[in-house]
Order: C-alpha cells, then structure tokens, then sequence
C-alpha cells in the first residue's frame, strides 16, 4: 500500500539521502549523531486548505503546526529539544500574526521546545507553515517503524477517527450528538494531542512505532512494510470515542473512513509479547491510554482487517494520500 508522496520520495530523494541517519527516508525521522545522545530531526508543513481549513483560528493552526511534528518526536522515543518555523505567507494580517504567534509560544513553553529560528517568505500560494523539530534520544535508542517481528503485539494510543468525524462536521455541516460532542471532535481535527507522555515507554519498550497521521490502515502499511512483516487488526478492538459510536450509529462515518482518514496523530506502535506489562504499566503511570488492537504476522502482505464475525474486509482506500 504504497502512497502518492512515498513514491515520490523514493523516486527523487532517497538516492540524496546517503547518510546513515537518515534510514533510506523511509522513516519518520532522522537521527543526528552527538557526543552525549542522538538529535532527532523530524518535519512537516500544514497547508491551507489541505491540512487546516481557510476559516480556522490562528491559534489552533499555530498549535496544530508545532503538535504535528511533536507527534512525531513522541513515536520516536524523543524528548523535544526545540524547533525553527518557516512560514509562507499570502498578506500580512498583524492581528492573525499576533494570535499566531501567541498560541506558538504557550505551546513551545507547555511542551519545553523553544522556537530556535526560521524564515518568513511571501507567497501568492495557500498560507504555508513548516515546522522542523528537534529531539533528544539516547545514543541509538531512537524507535524506527522497522523493528517489528512476528508475534508483537499491535497498540495504538487514544481514539482513532475523531479528527476525521471533526472535519465532516466542519465540511458538510453534519451534527452529531450534543453540541459538546460535536465541538471535541472538531477540536481533535484543529488541535491534536503529541502523545509525549508514551516517549519513554516507546523507547523502552516498542520494537517498531510511528504516528497515526494519514489513517491507521495506511500508517500500519507503512511500518509493516518496513518491518517486511504483515499484522491482523481486530475491528472490534478499535479504540473509538462515544461520539464516533454515535456518528456511526447514524451513518455519519464508516470504519472505512475512520481506519483511513487523517489527522488522528495517535502513536502506533508494536511490542514484544515479554515486554507487554511494562510498556502498558509505563502508559499508565502518564495517563496515556493505550489499547491492544491485533499482533504481528510473518509475510508480506498487506495488513489485514478482521470484523467481529472473523471475516476479512476490504478496504477501498488505506489512507489519505497528496498525491
């Protein structure tokens, strides 16, 4: 289940990448060698239109820009160290900027990433915000999405399709439960949650592990595929909030939708069977909840996906591609 993006990464830029840090590009981030650690360097932009909406406030795309990446971090076993913000900009509008810009600084002093540097360029384009953040592992304890082996367990933190419900709503104006439910499914689309808590438990304890941005099937594609190993996912054991049940029941959403929408920024991640009541007794003591939702299989084919009955299903669409 090879995406749009992945495919152009290794068409034109694997072939650049030559150092060993940083893993072929098929990884989520990068790893820069140092006297005392390992300096984890990850990045993502969010584009109008694309991964916010024109209308949305700027202190949830501020918050959204800088969380994305801290995902990020938390999947790889990292402790944030910091980052630098390039921002493209269509008008300068001082009283968005101003917003902007104080959303960006509670977070990176509630998250201990201060801002390091940037660039401020100008664009007829979308508004374009790219964050490239820093973290700290120790030497060669960062948690690839290639370290999976049969038999593993398969966790993901949190709920899965809540951000893709949340975005509905705001698209297609659909209504869903009460009027808080429906405002915390769009704040899990404008505002996600790093899962920074389970860094250490990741690192300790998790063979492979990425974050959950473009959907969970297509996520899992990945990091099986870079694992050469395959998984079988219990649909039945998906960790879905109430008022996801709840779009379910009126057929707002499928489990298509919610297994293959983005924007989840979830931690996915897999650990041997022995290390199991670790990794899940270290969740829990920073309140992440974590949910076992299958196991790893040996094979190359694709993950597959079991109903309640045990019948496989099929699926349409693995994950949210660009391209």
């Amino acid at each position: 289940m090879s995406s749009g993006e992945d495919d152009l990464i290794a068409r034109y830029f694997r072939p650049l990448a030559t150092d060993p840090g940083a893993f072929g590009l098929v990884d989520d981030a990068a790893i820069l060698k140092g006297a005392s650690g390992d300096l984890v360097v990850t990045t993502d932009a969010i584009v109008e239109g694309v991964h916010f909406l024109p209308d949305d406030p700027a202190h949830t795309v501020a918050r959204k820009a800088l969380r994305v990446n801290l995902s990020d971090l938390a999947a790889k076993g990292a402790t944030p160290a910091g980052f630098v913000l390039t921002l493209a900009l269509r008008v300068v509008d001082h009283n968005w900027l101003a917003e902007f810009a104080h959303a960006l600084g509670e977070d990176a002093t509630a998250f201990a990433c201060p801002l390091l540097g940037g660039d401020t360029v100008s664009t007829p384009g979308p508004l374009t915000i790219s964050v490239t953040a820093f973290g700290r592992v120790p030497a060669g304890c960062m948690v690839r999405r290639s370290g999976a082996t049969a038999g593993d367990v398969v966790l993901v933190t949190g709920t899965i399709g809540d951000a893709g419900l949340g975005l509905s709503l705001l698209k297609h104006g659909l209504q869903t439960g009460s009027e808080a439910a429906q405002q915390g499914l769009i704040a899990r689309y404008r505002v996600p949650e790093p899962r920074l808590g389970i860094a250490a438990a990741v690192r300790d304890h998790a063979s492979a592990a990425m974050d959950v941005s473009d959907g969970l099937a297509g996520d899992l594609a990945k990091l099986c595929k870079a694992s050469g190993v395959t998984a079988e996912i219990r649909l039945e054991q998906l960790p879905l909030s109430p008022a996801v049940r709840a779009g379910l029941a009126r057929k707002l959403t499928t489990i298509e939708d919610l297994i293959s929408g983005g924007d989840d920024y979830e931690v996915l991640c897999t650990v041997p069977e022995r290390r199991l009541a670790a990794f899940l007794e270290a969740a829990a003591a920073q309140r992440v909840k974590t949910t076992r939702i299958g196991v790893i299989r040996a094979g190359d084919a694709p993950p597959v996906f079991m109903s309640a009955a045990g019948d496989a299903v099929t699926l349409k669409r693995a994950s949210y591609s660009h391209f």
